[in-house]
């Protein structure tokens, strides 16, 4: 994928933020735009369809959280969010999750490392273009290459590391994935996540599927129960 192809939407109130870092996202080709509070994020998310949104928690007008809820809502759009913001406390992270955030990145971080995440963050798009498997266990269709799940009749919309993480754990029934090799894995290297990171998106798997599925090995990890 070439990144001239590629829109980045860059959320911020703070100016400098949106100068630097844009600066940098576009000296790496990507087509950058920016907005500095929530509202204008939702409507330039409906307008510009970009591939990847960074989206400070702490705005005006209408913070990130709210705004990412309203941009999962957008129905044609598929995008992946990851948050942007100086706050590293786990309950603005669990928020940031609960409203469908992918990822969360916390201030300051270089530019550099900041590019390096973001170019890891967009080859999975083009990994996951070229995966057309379809994973059938019970009732449960899983659709890599579409990004969709099947419940019986019923599709399922799961946030992309959700997605990610289910379609881990289902690849092999009845293995125990190691937490350690889940972050690896789904999250990568790359990314600055808390210990409590899977938990969060277990529980959000289990409401969203059912809670017989995901079984919880203590002081192990997780597995997919067919």
């Amino acid at each position: 994928m070439d990144n001239k192809n590629i829109t980045i939407l860059l959320v911020d109130d703070e100016p400098d933020i949106l100068e630097i870092v844009g600066y940098n996202l576009s000296s790496e080709g990507y087509n950058v735009i920016t907005a500095s509070d929530g509202k204008e994020a939702v409507k330039l998310a409906k307008k510009r369809k970009p591939q990847l949104i960074i989206l400070d928690v702490m705005m005006p007008e209408m913070d990130g959280v709210e705004a990412c809820e309203q941009i999962r809502k957008i129905s044609d759009l598929d995008t992946i969010i990851t948050f942007f913001t100086a706050r590293g406390e786990d309950y603005s992270m669990l928020a940031g999750f609960d409203a469908g955030a992918d990822d969360y990145i916390t201030k300051p971080i270089k530019p550099k490392v900041l590019v390096s995440k973001v170019n890891a963050l967009l080859r999975r798009i083009v990994e996951d273009s070229t995966n057309d498997n379809v994973v059938k266990i019970g009732d449960l269709i899983i659709n890599r290459e579409e990004y969709k799940i099947l419940k019986g009749k019923e599709e399922i919309l799961l946030p992309r590391k959700e997605f990610e993480l289910l379609s881990l754990l289902a690849s092999k029934p009845g293995k125990v994935f190691k937490r350690e090799d889940i972050l690896d894995r789904v999250w990568g290297n790359e990314v600055v996540v808390g210990g409590r990171t899977i938990d969060v998106h277990i529980r959000k798997l289990r409401e969203k599927l059912g809670d017989k599925r995901f079984k919880t090995v203590k002081g192990v990890g997780y597995k997919f129960v067919s």
